[in-house]
Formats: C-alpha cells, sequence, structure tokens
C-alpha cells in the first residue's frame, strides 16, 4: 500500500511539472546552502585535526595570555622571558624546549619591498620543524650559528617577488643582507607558506628584543603523561612569575585544547550560517503548503471520486502527506548535488588560487542521508494542514465541485 502511495505521489507531481520545479527551488537552494556550509566546516575540521596530529602527542605550547589568535609580543605588560624557558627546562618530564619570538619587518628584493612577519627560532633543537611538520625543498635547514634564513615555498614558486627566490640570494630585512640558507617544501597554509625564518640570535638583534619570547613549545619525555608534565610546568611558572590561578598571565595548550578551541568556533560560525541558510528552507516550506492547499483545490473532485470507491480519510491523508514529502525530498536531491558541486568548487579554488588545502569538502554518508531525510521531513511537514483539509473533504460536495 505504501508503495502505491508513492507512485501516485511521484505520478501527480510529474503532471505539474513546471509548478513542482518552481515550488522545490526554495527547498533545493537552502538544503545546497546548508549541505555546503557543513560540508566545508566537516572538511576544515578534519583538515586542522590532520593538522594538529602532525604536532605529535607529546608536545604542548605556552605564550602569554594575549587570547590565543593574538598578535606576537606584549600586550598591557604580559612578556615571557628567558627565565620562564629556564624554569620550565627544569621540570620533571620535560625533554626539550624550544622558544620563539616574532616580528614584522620590511623585506627588500629584487627591488621589492614588503612588511612581512619574521620569525627567530631557536636553533639548539629540531623542535621549530617538527612542530610545523617541515622539510627542505631546496638547500638545507638553518643550523646553529647561521645568519641566514630559510623561507617558505612561496617566496620560491609564488608571485611574492616578481621573480623566485632561490638558495644562496639575499634578502634585506630592516636593512640588513641575510643569505637564503633552503626552502621548505609547500605546507598548503598561505601564511606558513611565506613564512620567513632566521636563528633566535638573530631575530633578538634585528628587532632589538633582548628577553621577551613570544612562543614556547615543550615536548615532554617518552612515558610522561602530558597532562601532568603540563600541570607541572603551569605551577612552577606561576610560582616564578608571583601569579595565582585567577590572574595567571599565560597559557598554555595542549594540542586537545587547540583542536578543541578550533572546533568551538567552527561550530559556532556554522550554526550561524546555517540558521541564515534556514530562512530559505522556510520560505520553501511555505511554498510547498502553497502548492499543497492549490492541489487540494483543484483535485477536489478527484478527491470525492477516490473517496465514493472506498478510499478513507487516513488514505487521503497519507497521499498529499507523501506527495509533499516527495516535494522536499526531490529538492533534497537536487540541493545535494549542488551542493556537493560547490564545496568541490570551493576546493578546488582554494588548492589552486589561495594556495591552501584547509578548505575542503567533506561529504560523509549520514551527511547526505540527513539532509536528504531533512528535506523529506520539511516538505511532509509543510503539508500537513493541506493533506489534513483534503481527508476531510466532504464526498458529496467534493462530487459537485467544478
Amino acid at each position: 500500500m505504501l508503495t502505491d502511495y508513492f507512485k501516485l505521489g511521484l505520478r501527480n507531481l510529474q503532471k505539474r511539472k513546471l509548478r513542482t520545479g518552481l515550488t522545490m527551488l526554495g527547498i533545493f537552494i537552502s538544503i545546497a546552502t546548508i549541505f555546503m556550509l557543513i560540508s566545508l566546516s566537516l572538511g576544515l575540521q578534519g583538515a586542522v585535526k590532520e593538522q594538529f596530529e602532525t604536532l605529535g602527542a607529546d608536545k604542548f605550547f605556552v605564550q602569554p595570555s594575549t587570547g590565543f589568535l593574538g598578535p606576537p609580543g606584549s600586550v598591557g605588560g604580559t612578556i615571557l622571558r628567558e627565565e620562564d624557558v629556564n624554569t620550565i627546562k627544569s621540570v620533571r618530564g620535560v625533554k626539550d624546549v624550544a622558544d620563539y619570538i616574532a616580528g614584522n619587518a620590511k623585506i627588500e628584493f629584487a627591488g621589492t619591498e614588503r612588511y612581512m612577519l619574521v620569525w627567530g627560532v631557536a636553533l639548539h633543537t629540531n623542535l621549530f620543524a617538527e612542530t610545523g611538520n617541515l622539510e627542505v625543498n631546496e638547500g638545507r635547514f638553518l643550523q646553529q650559528g647561521d645568519s641566514g634564513v630559510n623561507l617558505g615555498i612561496n617566496h620560491k614558486e609564488g608571485n611574492l617577488w616578481g621573480k623566485p627566490v632561490k638558495t644562496g640570494n639575499k634578502l634585506i630585512i630592516n636593512g640588513q643582507d641575510f643569505k637564503v640558507r633552503g626552502v621548505f617544501e609547500k605546507i598548503g597554509n598561505p601564511d606558513d607558506d611565506q613564512m620567513v625564518v632566521m636563528s633566535l640570535e638573530s631575530a633578538r638583534e634585528l628587532f632589538n628584543i633582548p628577553e621577551r619570547v613570544d612562543w614556547i613549545v615543550v615536548q615532554i619525555d617518552e612515558g610522561e603523561d602530558i597532562l601532568e608534565v603540563a600541570d607541572r610546568v603551569e605551577k612552577k611558572l606561576r610560582n616564578l612569575r608571583d601569579v595565582t590561578e585567577k590572574n595567571q598571565d599565560f597559557d598554555i595548550l595542549t594540542p586537545d585544547q587547540l583542536l578543541e578551541s578550533f572546533g568551538n568556533i567552527l561550530n559556532i560560525v556554522t550554526a550561524f550560517l546555517a540558521g541564515v541558510a534556514a530562512i530559505s528552507l522556510i520560505v520553501g516550506a511555505i511554498g510547498i503548503a502553497n502548492t499543497m492547499y492549490t492541489s487540494v483545490i483543484e483535485r477536489t473532485r478527484e478527491i470525492g471520486v477516490m473517496k465514493a470507491i472506498g478510499a478513507q480519510n487516513k488514505d487521503v491523508l497519507m497521499i498529499f502527506l507523501i506527495e509533499s514529502g516527495m516535494l522536499g525530498l526531490v529538492g533534497g536531491i537536487i540541493g545535494v548535488s549542488l551542493g556537493l558541486g560547490v564545496s568541490k568548487t570551493i576546493e578546488y579554488i582554494a588548492i589552486t588560487s589561495l594556495n591552501t588545502n584547509l578548505l575542503q569538502a567533506a561529504a560523509p554518508t549520514y551527511l547526505i542521508l540527513g539532509c536528504l531525510g531533512f528535506g523529506f521531513l520539511i516538505g511532509a511537514i509543510s503539508g500537513i494542514l493541506p493533506a489534513m483539509q483534503a481527508s476531510k473533504t466532504n464526498v458529496v460536495d467534493a462530487l459537485r465541485y467544478e
């Protein structure tokens, strides 16, 4: 019986192709928008998770309390210093520590000037390369005692300078010459792929920063629990800096905490945009309800005939409910196809034009089935009132209806 309802509903929709298409317009646009937003959000979360997994489970980070996405340097006088780094080194369970500083500098090459962020990194350890999952495309990594720089791949393959920067070339940074020692492989993040890295000592001299530390990476000993070591470090730094938990002026971030922070931000943004897309879904639902009401009026005599030959109220109700649900389902199918196509296009543009692989389109089965089921459900709900009206139609009045 249920199969017959679906066949009848499909036949009725095919009879009114133009109206059916216009009715589904609002549904498939909204479903496409929602699918695209969730697809890109899931893809971005997956890409970010993959990036954090490269850090390993044995590293955490210490920074001043300037906000997770805040700029390097002090805010309100809050800074970390070399003594904080030395204190962290003395904590039980800490295997290695690397500290970084960053500053904006004027860089000149081939007659072009640009202002870019320059990182100064500790070269006594390879934690910087491990943390960033860095590999050399050309040349070599900086070594302790080097006064040159390492560059992201965009300096060589991008259009930053009008010509490629290669190993052995010289950049003028804040008026000083620095020889290019090596170029990193592509990472996929535009900011990382145009990074400029020099030794911590060179950066301190270049920016006149004798003590400040912007970012500390801590690696724990094998077999240690990262949360326990992070807690020890936190307590040691509180004692050193004479602060309590309430007025603590530094943050300790484990990979799980960083991933959770990114996830929360992405969820908020996605929820907001999906809410905006839901407005068009409401418009589409109203369109379905309007179409079904019109259909009930047009088919009043048909409803009377069905009832006259034995159809019950529940049968008429089910026919119109399934018909409205199929409007939503077909709209969902078109919407999912359109949303997937747009998502893949955005992914392609991000890779080819923006040089980033963070914007990826994810299309898990549960998302596709969820959107299709959601479309059917919205359609069915929108058709409840018209279907109830149809089921209550009086047989005699319906047969007399012209």
